[in-house]
């Protein structure tokens, strides 16, 4: 079972396909928080104020295609997984074109009796994505420490001379421009 606690949107117009999927997520993931919509309005809602984890979405819906929803994402967060859970995926080359389209993966609803094992990589994908990324804000987070750290260090040195104010200002600039991204080609220019 998945112990991080996932965040997903659920795009499904089909009653009985959404109760499927939330019974089958609830034992893949201990602690989810799941969202459902059946339009691309709501979906757009849901990714700004609810911002899942992932998406899981129908490919045929009553008022717009899973493409439509998969193109919404992309725009709002082009990182964001995203799996299809359809019927309509007959064929191994619509298949394919989700998947160059940018979707994470897809599972056919045919499969549905075995929903859980073709959901749980899919869903263990996304957290092991997720960890990289905790992993990655970890470490900015304790560069920027580091950088506080040294301005408040410079800014408490005794300023006694000219060239120390200069050296200590030179310092300060590049620190800027590390945190701001530029390099020193940049600031020559």
């Amino acid at each position: 079972m998945i112990k991080i606690p996932l965040r997903i949107l659920l795009v499904e117009d089909n009653e009985a396909d959404v109760l499927i999927s939330l019974r089958t997520i609830k034992k893949l993931v201990e602690d989810p928080h799941i969202e459902v919509v059946e339009d691309l309005s709501s979906c757009r809602n849901k990714l700004i104020n609810f911002i899942p984890d992932v998406v899981i979405s129908d490919y045929n819906l009553p008022t717009c295609t899973g493409l439509e929803v998969l193109q919404l994402v992309q725009k709002k967060d082009p990182k964001l997984p995203f799996i299809f859970l359809t019927g309509t995926v007959h064929d191994e080359e619509l298949a394919a074109n989700t998947i160059l389209a940018g979707a994470s993966g897809f599972i056919l609803k045919r499969h549905m009796n075995n929903l859980e094992d073709k959901l749980k990589p899919l869903l263990k994908q996304v957290v092991f994505r997720m960890s990289e990324k905790e992993e990655i804000r970890e470490r900015l987070r304790q560069n920027k420490i580091a950088i506080n750290q040294i301005n408040d260090y410079l800014d408490n040195l005794r300023l006694d001379n000219r060239e120390q104010k200069d050296n200590i200002s030179k310092i300060k600039d590049a620190i800027k421009d590390f945190k701001t991204g530029r390099d020193e080609d940049d600031r020559e220019t």
